[in-house]
């Protein structure tokens, strides 16, 4: 319900808005805003996503809890997106998600909301019960050669091509 009213109610803002703004300062002015916001915010995702990608990859290295940095990362590749949506809604909040205080706040809230059940880092040993992964009629019968390396190796196999001969 609330992804239609948000498919729903944007438009509708950033259309008045741009009705608003357009009456107010001018088509081209307007066009121009737009233009340079997506231009602005492309330059800054770029380094904000670097400093969350480095902040990521400390997390990792170090054994932490990665959840934090994940989330940064994702608030600013959403950021990314809303900038580069034409619109003075969408850009503000993709402004808004730049800033680190903010991403910090709705984390906080999210994290608030979410409960985590399970976490896990690394590729432990993991032990199955239950049935095996197939039964008797997935079992396909077959026959093998084994083939043992050639006792000369400096001589090339009739499979590989030499030089050319002239």
């Amino acid at each position: 319900m609330y992804l239609f009213l948000a498919f729903l109610l944007v438009p509708i803002i950033e259309i008045a808005l741009f009705i608003q703004i357009g009456g107010l300062i001018g088509l081209w002015p307007t066009l121009a805003i737009v233009v340079l916001t997506a231009v602005m915010g492309t330059a800054l995702v770029r380094t904000q996503g670097r400093m969350a990608l480095a902040n990521l990859q400390r997390s990792f290295a170090e054994l932490d809890d990665p959840t934090e940095p994940l989330a940064h990362g994702a608030m600013i590749l959403l950021s990314g997106v809303l900038l580069l949506t034409p619109g003075f809604f969408t850009d503000a909040v993709g402004f808004a998600l730049l800033i680190p205080g903010v991403r910090v706040a709705v984390f906080r809230y999210l994290k608030s909301k979410v409960t985590i059940t399970q976490f896990q880092m690394g590729t432990g040993a993991q032990f199955r019960t239950g049935p095996a992964p197939f039964d008797q009629d997935d079992v396909i019968d077959g026959e093998f050669t084994e083939v043992r390396p050639r006792q000369n190796p400096s001589k090339p196999s009739k499979w590989v091509e030499g030089p050319p001969q002239h």
